[in-house]
């Protein structure tokens, strides 16, 4: 017989475990993943993994062979071998290109360079195109090397009696604008020794000599019909090879002279 006002309690211990027990390994769970990034595990598992598996492949033929450089002249091979930092029997597949490039490039010497990589040979191949001397630009008593583009090329560097001398604060600057003027013309360009930046504004060119030589001083505007000029004085007139203090090519319609007083 059944007692109809009997109350029975529903059972929820087990509900209760098993909620805690979700509770509890969801914590676990945030906490391991907190642990993992913090700690960076994971990353680490991979590289020590991808480390492995390149030192396998290298011993299994993928190492390098040799290293190649051509176009080298004023670089030395021991500023590249430094900069590369490679080495024989390296993984081919893990070197960094783009990162040796950046290390070679910053060479002193070096205007650009291109990396490649062959196989069987395992061969990294370095082709570099070196900055040369353009002109030595005279500063506070000291030389400074300038490449094509007017940049210091920060190395020493011995002056040579053939290389164009310029003076001036802001001379590096304008060199560049002034001689893709100028050396077209080889045979009055030959003559030139030297080019001093007056005021940061316009050019003093000195021709045979620097120290007895003939200035010319060219106009702070129309730089480029100054210059025809006196390559046509010179071609038809010889102006360049008379005994002169200086040339003032400053006014348009107007040349002036001044004869050497001895």
């Amino acid at each position: 017989m059944t007692n109809e006002n009997k109350i029975y309690q529903p059972v929820v211990w087990p509900y209760r475990f098993i909620g805690n027990f979700l509770l509890l390994a969801l914590i676990w769970l945030i906490t391991l993943g907190v642990i993992t990034i913090r700690h960076n595990l994971i990353g680490q598992k991979f590289e020590t993994l991808l480390s492995e598996m390149y030192q396998q492949s290298a011993d299994l033929g993928w190492g390098l062979d040799d290293i190649t450089i051509e176009g080298r002249q004023k670089t030395s091979k021991a500023e590249i071998m430094e900069a590369v930092s490679l080495h024989r029997g390296d993984n081919i597949f893990e070197i960094n290109l783009v990162a040796i490039r950046e290390k070679v490039k910053a060479l002193p010497w070096v205007k650009d360079v291109v990396i490649t990589r062959s196989y069987f040979p395992n061969v990294i191949h370095i082709s570099l195109k070196e900055k040369y001397v353009k002109s030595i630009w005279q500063y506070q008593d000291e030389f400074y090397p300038l490449d094509e583009d007017g940049e210091i090329i920060e190395t020493e560097y011995v002056p040579q009696k053939d290389i164009l001398q310029i003076v001036g604060e802001a001379a590096p600057e304008h060199i560049k604008e002034l001689l893709d003027i100028i050396e077209k013309d080889e045979e009055v360009f030959a003559k030139l020794k030297a080019a001093n930046f007056i005021s940061q504004r316009r050019w003093d060119l000195i021709f045979n000599d620097i120290a007895h030589g003939i200035t010319v001083k060219m106009p702070e505007e129309n730089l480029a019909k100054a210059w025809k000029k006196l390559v046509k004085l010179d071609k038809t007139r010889g102006i360049l090879k008379y005994k002169l203090t200086f040339i003032d090519l400053r006014l348009e319609n107007k040349i002036i002279v001044k004869v050497n007083d001895e």
